[in-house]
């Protein structure tokens, strides 16, 4: 069994990701790099929404005598597990597509 880490109070389980990378890509060279080069753009437009939500959640905190609000600190983690899902596919260690080719929370 493995420790525990630092993040596993807030990041849902994830599937382990595999050991080495596919022998072989089942799908269309093309449509994947298409599929990359969208979700480059949708992780620098997550990014942006992150660095928003962030300082918003820190004034919010503040004003309501530092408590995090719950629904933005609850999608920040949604937001940090499609990242991460979505680093995965474009590093090509997985043919599973992300959200919006994919279910959102899988």
């Amino acid at each position: 069994m493995t420790e525990r880490g630092e993040f596993d109070d807030v990041m849902p389980d994830l599937p382990e990701p595999p050991q080495r990378t596919p022998e072989k890509i089942g799908e269309n060279m093309g449509m994947r790099l298409l599929h990359s080069v969208i979700l480059a753009v949708m992780i620098n437009l997550a990014q942006s929404l992150l660095l928003f939500l962030t300082v918003v959640q820190f004034l919010l905190a503040i004003v309501n005598n530092n408590e995090p609000n719950r629904r933005i600190a609850e999608f920040g983690t949604d937001l940090g597990t499609w990242l991460a899902r979505a680093a995965r596919y474009q590093a090509m260690s997985t043919e599973d597509k992300p959200w919006p080719w994919g279910a959102w929370d899988e």
